[in-house]
């Protein structure tokens, strides 16, 4: 039997097996229907009173269809992930897992490039027998 520890851990390279190979089926596969992703507006940007959430609660078609648009115009130049902590509740039926991530875009059409650089919160609620992500926090800077 996999340990709750391992199971996050899964789900974290799962997440980024997804980016690495632009595969949105994937990606949206991880997330809880009831997931919403707060977004700061940079990574210096701790108040949350700035942030945003332009997806809405979460819909497999809508999501789907807005992360294979950035799949469709964009190649990954790197994708650095560097798990640090995985927590879970004594229930074993929550956790979250804190990522450093450092991933590069590059525009197919401009060349511009697009880098999400900074610390990610990402929360997971067990559904049945399988973890989801149903929040994600940051990315942000907090080497200040």
């Amino acid at each position: 039997m996999k340990s709750t520890k391992f199971e996050i851990h899964e789900i974290v390279d799962k997440e980024t097996i997804a980016w690495n190979n632009k595969d949105a089926e994937m990606l949206v596969s991880i997330f809880h229907p009831d997931m919403v992703w707060p977004w700061p507006e940079n990574a210096e940007s701790h108040d949350p009173v700035n942030w945003v959430s332009p997806m809405g609660k979460f819909n497999h078609d809508r999501w789907k269809v807005a992360w294979q648009k950035l799949f469709d115009t964009h190649e990954p130049i790197h994708n650095r992930r560097n798990l640090l902590k995985i927590a879970i509740t004594n229930e074993q039926d929550g956790a979250f897992a804190v990522v450093d991530v450092d991933t590069l875009w590059r525009n197919c059409n401009t060349g511009e490039n697009l880098q999400w650089k900074g610390r990610a919160c990402k929360v997971y609620t067990k559904t049945g027998c399988e973890w989801k992500l149903i929040s994600h926090i940051g990315l942000l800077n907090y080497s200040k």
